[in-house]
């Protein structure tokens, strides 16, 4: 996926569109991002908010640079066929501006609605391979374990494919989207020790230049203790056991662990965790601090890194992200 031409000297910088935003707020709050000069918008598909090819699609046709990703759709939630007739459909409508994630989902979400599978790794394998085959107009596979669309052929293919990126955090999962992605999504939070970890677990299959998108928690103020203060609630899952893909490469990751141990809950070890744990694992502090941040993730192999802006006034705290954007330097 090609930089944005406006500022072709740093790499992409997105902001996410918070799942929870008001309606009314929504396109003011997307219109506003490409105002300031954020590369990318990213919704979110969360089981009961809002529906993410929706969001994708109303996004695309209210703003005209940015590119839009979609982080994630469950691989169980949609016939393969018909994901990329909708997939097909964006990109060619909108040429270029397009990346779609595609995950596991949550196990406890789609066990609620009768779709996780007995071999997720199974699945999420066919399904991409599937998804990338049909979108860019080759005929479906060959029939799967789970996922059936032999021979089936899309008639309206974009001139541009968007790249299909795994957001998956284990290594298993990593490794498959090494075989038959683009690359890979790594939500929050994805400190470049995490970057570098999980770009080994691709392999060596892994496309040449594979797309690797990162979402951190962040907050931007002149006031670095403002700043860090704003971002620990966005922190307090950080020391349950499903994120420990994420702390393991890290430097401080058994301190991390003895401390929620030793917190008597989420709250308080956020609360009370070193500012030094609070910088590694967010983007958050000073402009210049918050820019470092963005600059060490790319560094580490990110090729785009997405704001997910903490605290109440999130239409106020895009311009203040908007500071730490390396071309506002």
């Amino acid at each position: 996926m090609p930089e944005s031409p406006a500022h072709p000297d740093h790499g992409p910088v997105g902001v996410m569109l918070p799942l929870d935003l008001p309606v009314g707020e929504v396109l003011p709050y997307v219109r506003r991002a490409e105002e300031l000069g954020f590369d990318q918008v990213w919704v979110v598909e969360d089981l009961g908010w809002r529906g993410g090819v929706a969001q994708a699609a109303t996004v695309l046709a209210s703003t005209t640079n940015l590119t839009v990703g979609i982080g994630i759709m469950p691989a169980g939630a949609r016939n393969v066929a018909f994901a990329a007739m909708e997939l097909a459909t964006l990109a060619q409508l909108h040429p270029g501006r397009l990346i779609a994630g595609i995950g596991h989902g949550m196990p406890g979400w789609m066990r609620q609605v009768g779709s996780w599978p007995e071999s997720p790794l199974t699945l999420i394998k066919e399904y991409a391979r599937a998804l990338r085959l049909l979108i860019a107009g080759e005929p479906g596979p060959g029939n799967g374990r789970y996922v059936r669309c032999e021979g089936v052929v899309l008639t309206e293919i974009p001139d541009i494919v968007p790249p299909v990126i795994l957001g998956v955090r284990g290594p298993k999962s990593q490794a498959v989207a090494g075989e038959v992605a683009d690359g890979l999504l790594l939500a929050e939070p994805a400190a470049p020790g995490y970057i570098t970890a999980s770009l080994r677990n691709l392999g060596p299959a892994a496309a040449n230049s594979p797309e690797i998108v990162v979402y951190d928690a962040a907050a931007v103020d002149d006031d670095e203790e403002a700043a860090l203060t704003r971002v620990r609630a966005a922190l307090e899952p950080v020391g349950e056991p499903q994120w420990a893909a994420h702390i393991d490469p890290l430097p401080f990751a058994g301190e991390l662990r003895a401390h929620r141990a030793a917190s008597p809950d989420a709250q308080h070890f956020a609360k009370t965790m070193p500012a030094e744990w609070v910088r590694a694992l967010s983007i958050a502090g000073t402009p210049d601090q918050a820019r470092a941040a963005i600059e060490a993730r790319h560094a580490a192999g990110a090729t785009g890194v997405v704001l997910a802006p903490a605290g109440p006034d999130r239409l106020a705290a895009l311009d203040s992200l908007a500071r730490a954007l390396p071309h506002r330097h």
